[in-house]
Parts: C-alpha cells; structure tokens; sequence
C-alpha cells in the first residue's frame, strides 16, 4: 500500500471516528445522563405521545435548590435536519419573554431614569386622551385598557403568523389611531400584549439603546445567560435553535414560525440551561444594586382602582398551585409553546420549551410538580376548567333582508376597510384575501367566530355602519362608504 493510499485510509478513519464521536455526544447531551428513577420514568411517561424521530416536542428542565436535578430533550428541534432537542436547544418562548421586559423597567426605576407612576404620555405624546390617565404600572399589571395588539391586526386581516410583516413603528400608530380604551384605566384586569410591547419600547427610549441590547447588557451577561436574546431581527441566525411547527390536517406538520421584529411581549430565545440562572437570580439577585429590593418590585402583586389585589406583577404570575405558593407563567408564540413554573418555597421550578403549537406545556408542567412535590401539597388537584362562550343561535333572514348591509365600511383606527357583498344565499365579508360568512343573530346584528357585528343606522333609518367587537375589544366602529 503506498503512502497517499494510506493517508487517505488514516483519513477516512479519523472522519468516522470524529462523526460517530459527534453524534455520540449529541445523544448524550439530548439523554444527560441523568440518574433515572421512578419519578423521571414517570417525567418520560408525559413525553411519550411526542417523543417520536418524526415530531416536534419539547425540552425539559426540573430544578431544585440550585440546580439541573433533571433535564432531557424530547423528539426533533428541528424536523428538516433531524436535529434532536436537547437542554441547550434555543427556543422562542412566547410570553414568557414579559418578565426580562419588566426586569428593565424595575432596573431603569432603580436607576432613577423612570418612575413607575409615569404618564404614557411622558413617552408617547400624541397618545389619545381618552378614559383616563394610564401609567407604567397600569402597562406592567395589565389593567391600562389599552386594546390588545394581536386582537386588532387580526382585525386588520394581517393575524400573527398569517405572512404578514408589521414593525413595532405601524403598532404604535395603530395604537395612537385607538379612539377609547376598553376600560378605564385601573378598573379591571384585562391581559394585554400591547402593554409590554409599549413597556419595551420605553425601555428603548429611556435607556438610549436597544431593548435587545438592554436587557444583553444588564440581564444577560449578568447572569452567563449566553444563549439567550431578545429576536429583534427576524433575519439573525440562531445557531442550532428549535424551529416552531403547527399540525397539518390529516397528518403531518407545517413550519409555523415568526418573522417579527416586535418584542417586549414575546420575542426572547434561550435554553433550560439558560433559564436556570435566570430562575436562581431570584432566590440571590446579581442584577441592578445587587439587592433583593429589585426581585420584591418584580414580585409586587398590582391592585385594582378599588384596591383590590390581583395576582400579576412584572411579567410574572404571583399565585399558588394546591396550597403552595407558585411565581409562574406561559408562553405561545406561533408554532412554540412553553411555560415556567416556580415554587418558590420549595425551591423548585419546573421548565418547558416546545416547538409544537399545540403542545400542552402548561398541564404537563403541573404534572411534574404532582409528581415530585406530592408530599407537600396541602390541596388536593382540581380540575382546570375553560370558560367558553356561548354564542346566540344564528336566525334567517330574507335575501332582500340581507342585501341592506353590503357595502364597504371603513375603520379610521385599524386603517382598513371591510368589504360585505351578497354570495348565492349568503352575506360575506372580505378582508385582504380571506372571506367569511357572516351569521345573522338578530335584525341588525351578525358575528363570525367570536366577532360580533352591530349595525347601527341613521336617521333616515339606513344602515350607516356597525361597531364591532371581538373579545374584551369592544365598540370598534366602522362607518359605510359605498354601497355595493
């Protein structure tokens, strides 16, 4: 054999050596090697319907008093490559994403660059002067009634992860366009993402820089918290990261991802690693003075106009699961869900990053928790039930009936213009490239979905235009510009 076949065989032999040594090691890190025990077989057991070399899943993080006491990746990160999850796999984390936001604004107050009793307008002057004053705290405790972001361009026909491109720039001028706030400001609770978008972009203007270089620069690099990061350029590579998925009818899955600049209410990266030093920061606070001062802000609950205490503070979810005290919260971003769950006396927190938009990271972290703190509950579990709302049964109406509301009506607050027209038997409405047919409830009353449209007519008793209402947004109004 001479010397270049030789080489050559020395070659190919390093090759497979380092490729079965590369991907020994990714098993490895997806497996941890953690000891296994009957809890974590039983941790294994909520995985399993996912945990498939074909699915989307999920990354796992169970601390206690300090550290990893159990961690593992489930199913694929990412289903084109075939990369599995592991604990050091970056994912988006949806609303999670609002406590690093209200952790620069407790820093910045502790800096004295901002107070929490601030006026919006301090920040944005051409806010509306509609419903009464609303101040960083309404923003931070959800109770400021400013109308929801996500609900009003979905109203626009450009609904988060539809293609559709918005910048932080057209969602304040489409929340300065809002002619009145769902409620006055203090009066209730009311979950808003328009409040921590709004929140993040402060942080920018009072700070001089970036949000996401903000929270780099006093969160993150405090913390060794390196693979983590605010994801305000949709074009930035994220090395290795889960990439979200939504089921496909039938079988199968689609990519569902978001390709927004927008932060504030969602928009953080990281990994369980990560998030343990952001989780341990509680119990001994490295950020700001050093102080626990700063964590108390966080984990002030907020209170109503007529001082009742609701159970939110900045970002974060202050509540109890079966008599012990939890600090909390979800996230769902298009294609990825996730949850964070603390307890806080116990010092044990359970951690979910999915890339599957159905998945149920919220049930299963509660789960764990059973499992591992079921000596120490004093409440035994309940059964979480939704709400849902009861429509009205749809009536018919005559074709002549319905011909009264076609037309095109307009929105000075959402700047668009919605299209009725008569299809065969039916009224529909068009918007962008959707259409919807509309169910008739009552004369001068229709809704789809969730939605509901109330005309309203003129003196001559025509039909002048409808406000409508989806959720807790209500009285949107729509004025009739032509007449199909």
């Amino acid at each position: 054999m001479n010397k270049n076949k030789t080489k050559s065989l020395a070659l190919v032999l390093w090759l497979s050596f380092l490729l079965i040594f590369c991907v020994s090691t990714q098993q490895a890190s997806v497996s941890q090697a953690y000891t296994h025990t009957d809890l974590t077989d039983r941790v294994d057991e909520l995985f399993k319907e996912w945990d498939r070399n074909d699915s989307p899943g999920a990354a796992l993080g169970i601390f206690k008093d300090g550290r990893i006491i159990y961690a593992r990746g489930y199913a694929i990160a990412n289903l084109e490559y075939s990369l599995p999850w592991t604990p050091q796999t970056p994912s988006r984390t949806g609303s999670i994403s609002k406590q690093f936001v209200g952790m620069c604004i407790a820093i910045l107050a502790e800096q004295g660059k901002l107070s929490l009793d601030d006026n919006i307008r301090k920040y944005f002057p051409d806010w509306p002067d509609c419903n009464g004053q609303i101040t960083l705290k309404h923003l931070l405790y959800h109770t400021s009634g400013v109308r929801d972001y996500l609900t009003l361009v979905e109203l626009m026909g450009k609904p988060e992860g539809s293609g559709y491109v918005y910048t932080p720039t057209e969602l304040v001028r489409t929340l300065l366009r809002q002619k009145e706030l769902n409620f006055q400001p203090g009066e209730m609770y009311s979950y808003s993402n328009s409040g921590y978008f709004l929140l993040s972009e402060i942080v920018s203007l009072v700070s001089g820089m970036k949000t996401s270089a903000f929270t780099k620069k006093y969160i993150f690099d405090p913390l060794g918290m390196k693979n983590t990061h605010f994801h305000d350029d949709p074009n930035m590579i994220v090395e290795n990261r889960a990439y979200g998925y939504s089921p496909k009818k039938g079988e199968g899955f689609r990519i569902d991802i978001v390709r927004l600049n927008v932060i504030g209410d969602l928009g953080i990266f990281t990994t369980i690693e990560d998030f343990l030093k952001w989780d341990q920061n509680f119990y001994k606070n490295k950020l700001g003075k050093g102080t626990q001062e700063l964590i108390e802000i966080m984990l002030t609950k907020g209170k109503l106009n007529n001082g009742q205490e609701i159970s939110y503070g900045f970002g974060l979810r202050i509540d109890d699961y079966r008599g012990l005290k939890t600090i909390s919260h979800g996230g769902s971003a298009v294609g990825y869900q996730a949850q964070f769950m603390q307890f806080p006396d116990q010092k044990f927190s359970v951690v979910i990053l999915s890339n599957l938009s159905t998945f149920p990271a919220g049930r299963i972290a509660r789960r764990i928790a059973d499992i591992y703190l079921a000596d120490q509950f004093k409440e035994p579990p309940s059964p979480r039930q939704r709400r849902r709302r009861e429509m009205p049964k749809p009536i018919s109406l005559a074709i002549s009936k319905l011909k009264e509301y076609a037309g095109n009506y307009y929105s000075d607050e959402l700047d668009i213009t919605y299209v009725l027209k008569m299809e065969n038997k039916d009224l529909i409405l068009e918007l962008r490239e959707t259409s919807h047919t509309l169910s008739p409830y009552a004369i001068d009353s229709f809704g789809w979905g969730g939605r509901r449209l109330e005309f309203v007519r003129d003196e001559e008793n025509k039909i002048a235009g409808f406000t409508l209402e989806e959720g807790i947004v209500k009285n949107m109004k729509f004025t009739k510009v032509e007449s199909q």
